[in-house]
């Protein structure tokens, strides 16, 4: 087989670079994936990028198939689609997902792949570890036919959390951003816009999403008395400002943290990882999740566009990644 493959690493200090990999032999319990596509998480993968990721969490914050140590050199990602070349029967030939860094080709435990079904294209299915991460948030919020709800923050994570609120019944659900043409992203994705000055408010429930602590201070803002925030934003290293004064214990808010590394407790005892990803999967059947990957860059440019995005460049929330 052909052992050679080209991987994306990340200093950790704002810079990156492609390097030449070796592939290990496949055992038998393994497959050989060519990659077709690949996204960037543009919370997440950026913050690795500039180094962000505190001493502390360093070891709770390692990829699954992670190469090198935070802050840098480090090969991360964990978006990535691509074909079987060699493996078992049942895989060869098809489209898979797994939580791998950008890389044109790769070895990995058949396990560690989940199949894309076949109405689900490579470019949608690279979405499928964000919807995951939506899924279990909304486990973890629990909504109830008629709340009313607003997604402050219209980064990947945002969108997808609305785009899945969108399907609840009775749901007033309204998607909130400082940056006006994310309106057009809504739009797509059947959901209302707002700037955050505009949003409605008497919600029973806010997703936080947004990273800063401005879009934090406007979520409690827009809660209703007794209303909840649900914190979905990971800050790294940077230390953030929580308006606990004024009407927070007089109305009796609540803010909330949620994560995808364990599968939400109101659900942990009858789902697992693999039933929350083929979910996931299932829900990108829809066409509306095409509006959040619009813009595609070939694999050898990844080392231009990541300074691009941290530096709060305009791009779609998921930028994919391109392998020729």
């Amino acid at each position: 087989m052909d052992h050679r493959a080209r991987a994306f690493w990340s200093s950790g200090t704002g810079h990156g670079g492609i390097r030449d990999e070796v592939l290990p032999d496949p055992g038998p319990g393994d497959v050989l994936v060519r990659a077709l596509v690949s996204g960037v998480s543009r919370g997440t993968e950026l913050l690795v990028f500039r180094g962000g990721v505190p001493e502390s969490q360093r070891a709770a914050m390692r990829a699954p198939f992670q190469a090198g140590d935070f802050p840098g050199p480090v090969k991360y990602g964990y978006l990535a689609v691509g074909v079987v070349e060699q493996g078992p029967d049942a895989l060869r030939g098809r489209t898979v997902f797994a939580l791998h860094p950008h890389q044109t080709r790769w070895v990995v435990p058949a396990a560690a792949v989940t199949v894309v079904p076949d109405d689900v294209p490579p470019s949608r299915a690279v979405l499928a570890g964000t919807v995951e991460t939506a899924v279990n948030a909304l486990w973890d919020a629990a909504p109830l036919v008629g709340d009313r709800v607003a997604v402050v923050g219209a980064g990947m994570v945002g969108c997808c959390v609305a785009a899945v609120l969108a399907g609840f019944p009775g749901v007033r659900v309204e998607l909130v951003d400082v940056d006006p043409a994310r309106a057009a992203v809504a739009q797509a994705l059947g959901v209302p816009f707002a700037l955050p000055e505009d949003a409605a408010g008497d919600c029973d429930l806010v997703v936080h999403a947004s990273a800063t602590a401005a879009g934090l201070a406007r979520s409690l803002e827009l809660l209703a008395v007794e209303g909840e925030v649900l914190e979905l934003s990971w800050y790294g290293d940077r230390e953030v400002a929580v308006p606990l004064g004024a009407g927070f214990h007089a109305r009796r808010l609540a803010i909330r943290s949620t994560q995808v590394g364990m599968v939400a407790p109101a659900r942990r005892g009858r789902r697992g990882v693999a039933d929350r990803l083929a979910l996931a999967l299932r829900l990108l059947a829809d066409p509306r999740y095409d509006a959040l990957v619009t813009d595609a860059v070939p694999f050898e440019d990844l080392p231009a566009l990541m300074p691009r995005l941290a530096a709060g460049e305009p791009f779609a929330p998921c930028v994919r990644v391109t392998y020729g």
